[in-house]
């Protein structure tokens, strides 16, 4: 029966809860855990060296301190530009082929800070009063990558205005850039939702099409040993 047998055998999940225990095909699956490795992989590593840079400004070594806020912020866009990939190819993917998920709207209390939790509120709004099903996808992937957008440019001003200034940072700046920090994190569990949810939806025929745009958006993927289904 090939892939029609595999085809007919998946039942579509009814909300984005039920996608995210679903079960995948093999090849879906292991390409959903090596995009979702890589990044939770680049957060765990943004948040050790915002730590890293807190805990030097505590012991006054604030030279290294600077240095690591620094790295911190290049380590932020890394990881944001690789979020704003995956978002930019589900969304390429759907609009050309018409796959769409099972979406909710984002809450504005998972996030802290005012310009993500602006954002979110609006998606959350129009997706209860203006949208339907097509709509609400893709403008919680534009909201998404809208956040992902306005927390780099944040964090770059943030640090290189103190990094021109004062030799010290002031504590207020630590408790800025770990908003930013967990908004990021949020981000990156939105994502991976979404792309939980846009596989349970992606028929098996479209899977190679996908891969390949994902990993021409994301080439360290080719790099993540395969995890064992």
């Amino acid at each position: 029966m090939g892939s029609l047998g595999a085809k007919s055998a998946r039942q579509r999940s009814r909300t984005v809860r039920e996608d995210w225990s679903a079960w995948l095909p093999a090849e879906m699956d292991q390409l959903f855990g090596d995009t979702r490795s890589e990044l939770e992989n680049s957060n765990v590593i943004l948040s050790v060296a915002l730590d890293e840079a807190i805990s030097l400004s505590e012991q006054e070594q604030f030279t290294l301190a600077k240095e690591r806020s620094l790295a911190f912020t290049d380590l932020f866009d890394r990881l944001a530009i690789r979020l704003r990939f995956v978002i930019r190819t589900i969304e390429q993917h759907g609009t050309h082929f018409g796959t769409l998920p099972n979406v909710t709207a984002l809450d504005p209390a998972n996030f802290r800070g005012t310009t993500a939790q602006r954002i979110s509120f609006k998606d959350n709004l129009l997706a209860r009063i203006l949208f339907g099903g097509r709509s609400r996808f893709f403008h919680k992937l534009h909201a998404l990558g809208e956040i992902i957008e306005e927390l780099q440019d944040e964090t770059r001003a943030i640090v290189w205005d103190v990094s021109d200034g004062a030799p010290i940072f002031p504590d207020r700046v630590w408790r800025e850039l770990e908003v930013l920090g967990y908004d990021l994190n949020t981000c990156v569990g939105e994502t991976t939702v979404v792309l939980k949810s846009f596989f349970c939806a992606l028929p098996v025929e479209e899977l190679e099409a996908f891969r390949l745009k994902l990993i021409a958006q994301v080439p360290d993927l080719l790099n993540v040993s395969p995890r064992r289904t």
